[in-house]
């Protein structure tokens, strides 16, 4: 099978699945970040190096503040107490996204969790945190503009040096991107990085994304004929 090295996944489908079952939106996140731990098991198992995640959306601080308070607090509560399972498995941690716009205690936990993981080599998980590709872009140009203006350059800006100010810095573009419960959109997710990645659309809600589902998805990336925009002879 040909197994992708960077899968990235829109978790979609929390809320849905939570209502569905007569319990509140918050229930459903809960039962998506013991998922998330799971699938972090199923893609190093798999051989796959990257895993990607969208967590929390720049968009999604319109949600109802009871929600967004929720997430927060269950974000919170993974960096907290997730330490001794990622260095149990080798997992390391880089979350993604505009971290000011986050409470410093989060940020603290935050950058605790990046420091003891750094030099883990298993699985690299990215988590994307009040994240928004176009959000990451402009940051990127503001950074790049200030340091071309340090060094009184004014030569063509290229792909590769706008990718180095970019979240995902020194991380491949993902091969692949599973997005579940339905929707067929990327939300202003990664547009830089998924140029070229192939797109993978499930019916599952995420809390009901396992093991087969992933395998499903990976088969049927293994089944593309990636050309990267040239013609094979």
């Amino acid at each position: 099978m040909n197994i992708p090295d960077h899968v990235a996944i829109i978790l979609d489908g929390n809320g849905r699945w939570a209502k569905k079952r007569g319990m509140p939106r918050t229930f459903g996140h809960a039962q998506g970040a013991r998922e998330v731990e799971r699938c972090c098991e199923y893609a190093w198992n798999m051989g796959i190096k990257y895993l990607t995640v969208y967590a929390f959306s720049t968009e999604n601080w319109k949600r109802p503040k009871d929600e967004v308070k929720a997430l927060m607090k269950l974000l919170a509560e993974y960096m907290r107490t997730s330490v001794e399972k990622t260095m149990k498995n080798n997992i390391r941690i880089r979350v993604i996204g505009d971290k000011s716009g986050l409470e410093e205690k989060l940020r603290d936990s935050i950058a605790h969790l990046e420091e003891v993981t750094k030099n883990n080599t298993g699985l690299s998980f990215q988590i994307a945190i009040n994240y928004g590709a176009r959000d990451e872009i402009c940051r990127a140009v503001t950074e790049l503009v200030k340091a071309r203006v340090s060094a009184g350059s004014a030569e063509k800006v290229t792909e590769e040096e706008l990718s180095a100010y970019l979240d995902t810095a020194g991380l491949p573009d993902p091969d692949l991107l599973i997005r579940t419960c339905g929707e067929q959109r990327i939300s202003n997710f990664l547009l830089w990085q998924l140029a070229y990645t192939e797109l993978y659309f499930t019916d599952k809600p995420w809390p009901d994304f396992s093991k087969e589902e992933l395998e499903r998805a990976v088969e049927a990336y293994g089944q593309r004929d990636r050309k990267y925009g040239g013609v094979k002879v």
